[in-house]
């Protein structure tokens, strides 16, 4: 039997928790989870932008939160199977590229699959990527 789960873990500020859920788990036969992050952002632990417009810094933050939001579940960035990236000028894909080349890039591994797409705004001013991943557990 497969069961699902919504959750906003604790360890792990939710500013927008009380609207969306940030993690969908699903717990499969036999062990194991498959787990659906929302789109996040990156904000600090009050919902604010951090480094408004910095492709950069806010790549750091959302793979910062994302990694809480994971190890709450007992999984982490190594774990990750896929990411969708939406970016509000594909001009900050070098920065972006940086951040997660240092994330996930390692010897022998080849790094999540992933889709990238440039929208026109995001719904923080400031904000300008947005990243939902997908991740198992156990």
């Amino acid at each position: 039997m497969v069961k699902m789960t919504l959750d906003n873990p604790g360890s792990v500020a939710a500013p927008f928790g009380d609207r969306f859920a940030h993690v969908a788990r699903i717990d499969l036969p036999g062990g194991g989870a498959l787990l659906q992050l929302a789109g996040q952002v990156a904000v600090d632990d009050a919902g604010e932008v951090v480094a408004p417009g910095d492709a950069g810094a806010q790549a750091a933050r959302i793979f910062e939160i994302v990694g809480a939001l994971l190890k709450a579940h007992g999984a982490s960035l190594a774990d990750v199977l896929f990411i969708r990236t939406f970016m509000t000028d594909l001009g900050d894909l070098p920065a972006y590229g940086a951040v997660r080349r240092r994330l996930f890039s390692a010897p022998g591994r080849n790094p999540p699959a992933s889709t990238t797409v440039e929208v026109s705004g995001l719904f923080l001013p400031g904000a300008v990527l947005e990243v939902e991943v997908t991740a198992v557990a156990g």
